[in-house]
């Protein structure tokens, strides 16, 4: 399910292979909880977080993996003793089995973003 067509989240999260869907669902709730004052949209075939038309959080279903999108490079710094030794790219952290989700991380990197507005990459 690397890029989708749905209309919204809830679409994506119902076309989802059925392993993934709690985790998916999980990072939702995750994002609408500590994202106050973001827009939840569908773009790039994924939900997006948007602060002001700007997206700065991202999650899809990945063919190898979940990917967790933080496109704030400041807060990628931040953390950046907490994400060593996870599997990621310039803005993405890739967990390659749903019950390897790090959610108290997640959490953390939602509250880091929600904090204050900053560049994204």
């Amino acid at each position: 399910m690397v890029q989708s067509s749905a209309g919204d989240v809830d679409a994506y999260l119902a076309e989802a292979p059925e392993e993934r869907r709690d985790v998916l669902g999980r990072l939702r709730r995750l994002c609408r909880a500590e994202l106050g004052g973001f827009d939840e949209v569908m773009a790039y075939g994924m939900p997006v977080y948007e602060r002001g038309g700007v997206g700065e959080i991202a999650f899809a279903s990945q063919k190898q993996y979940i990917s967790f999108y933080l496109m704030r490079g400041d807060v990628r710094d931040a953390f950046e003793e907490r994400l060593a030794g996870h599997d990621m790219g310039k803005g993405c952290l890739r967990f390659r089995r749903p019950d390897r989700v790090d959610f108290e991380l997640v959490r953390d990197l939602l509250r880091a973003v929600a904090t204050a507005p900053g560049a994204v990459c």
